[in-house]
């Protein structure tokens, strides 16, 4: 791949043919990094042609984008989820312009999609016949969903934590599943020892540099979307850290190549009971192991496994992060559905919640512009959106107890 200089070690700096290895710094193990000849790409990679694409998913920006051909990956719509501007939304919490990026409208339901994505296509480029993940479930059922009609089998290592909606679309898909009886990173753990066992390709984030780039394509579609400009803040839910700097890095493609002159500032938000990157960030340290628990599963982390670039990407762009409650998270999952007409996940709620707690501690100014990343459905996990509503009553099949029920409700006046 021409467009691709090297990929770089995040730890050492080694650089590392993309031929040479596909997942992590032969030297001393560490993340990398995929670096691109932007004045190669620049040549045939502009806002013109863009304008004039008429291919409205994640493949637009091929171009920036690690992979050659994507022509023998399932015909599935990923990308190019909605971004809707909330003037009342906005109103109401004194800012200028608040922005909704619904990535629960990907094929799963998750922001999942896109790194799944660019991860099948590679593993189909390299003719891997068993590709294999460990997820609290977004991630792989995002890897089921695009590896279901393809002659290759997905291999799925998954804590028995996980959501049961989740789990029926990984069997749904196809997918071989694992069962862990432990937490998400002993199935990371078990997984990355498989893969190097048996020779197979791994999806996982935070371990594959590939998928951290098919995130960051829902940066260049916000900047899209808003007329070749970038909010001002970009508040994200963090569990491994690969969705925060993927997001960074899509930003940061696009300055370099001259397509937004301004950057956002990165929010990171975290669980208070899963907030390693948080507490490393806060205190000017590396990122150390947590017991983690939060309702919120998919940020549901011990040891982020991209902990480094998502405290770099936070560094850079003169951001910060900030913790939420469970308590918090399940009552902002109502909250924004009825204000928002947005059913999120309770990661993807949490954001909503940051948003709230920032405007209340005054560090988000009045006319500053603001892009929260839903990143999952809502009917990904009900058991935790139940936790935030009223169940309907059960009533006789007769007009006498709608009469009744109706005025408990207060929607009819005592006759």
């Amino acid at each position: 791949m021409k467009k691709i200089l090297n990929l770089q070690c995040i730890n050492c700096g080694k650089e590392h043919k993309t031929s040479e290895t596909d997942f992590v710094c032969t030297a001393c193990g560490g993340n990398l990094e995929v670096n691109y000849d932007y004045k190669l790409i620049s040549k045939r990679f502009s806002i013109g042609k863009l304008k004039d694409n008429r291919e409205y998913n994640m493949w637009r920006y091929m171009d920036l984008l690690p992979i050659d051909d994507h022509d023998k990956v399932p015909n599935v719509h990923v990308g190019w989820t909605p971004l809707y501007r909330c003037k009342k939304l906005a109103k109401e919490l004194h800012i200028s312009n608040l922005f909704i990026k619904d990535e629960g409208r990907n094929p799963t339901g998750s922001i999942k999609d896109r790194g799944s994505a660019v991860a099948v296509a590679r593993a189909v480029e390299l003719d891997k016949e068993i590709i294999a993940d460990a997820s609290t479930g977004n991630a792989s059922d995002s890897l089921a969903c695009l590896t279901a009609s393809l002659p290759m089998k997905s291999v799925i290592f998954a804590p028995t934590s996980v959501p049961e909606p989740k789990l029926v679309q990984l069997l749904v898909y196809g997918a071989d599943v694992i069962a862990v009886e432990g937490s998400y990173d002993d199935a990371f753990e078990l997984c990355k020892q498989t893969v190097e066992q048996y020779g197979w390709y791994s999806r996982a984030a935070g371990f594959n540099p590939y998928t951290r780039e098919g995130k960051k394509t829902c940066a260049f579609e916000i900047c899209e979307q808003l007329e070749w400009e970038a909010p001002d803040k970009v508040i994200v839910a963090v569990g491994d850290g690969t969705i925060l700097c993927g997001l960074w890095k899509g930003f940061v493609d696009f300055a370099k190549l001259g397509i937004i002159e301004s950057m956002p500032q990165m929010i990171a938000v975290q669980a208070q009971g899963s907030a390693a990157i948080k507490e490393a960030f806060d205190e000017k340290r590396e990122v150390r192991s947590v017991k983690a628990h939060t309702v919120a599963d998919s940020i549901l982390v011990n040891y982020p496994r991209d902990a480094a670039l998502a405290m770099q990407a936070l560094e850079e762009s003169h951001g910060f992060a900030v913790s939420v409650t469970d308590e918090e998270i399940i009552a902002a999952i109502p909250e924004l559905a009825r204000k928002a007409n947005i059913f999120a996940e309770p990661a993807g709620a949490a954001t909503y919640a940051a948003l709230k707690k920032l405007v209340a501690e005054g560090k988000i100014e009045h006319d500053e512009s603001v892009c929260l990343i839903i990143g999952g459905n809502g009917l990904k996990d009900t058991d935790s959106a139940l936790k935030a509503v009223q169940t309907a009553d059960i009533i006789p099949a007769n007009m006498n107890a709608v009469r009744q029920e109706l005025k408990k409700k207060g929607l009819i006046e005592e006759a």
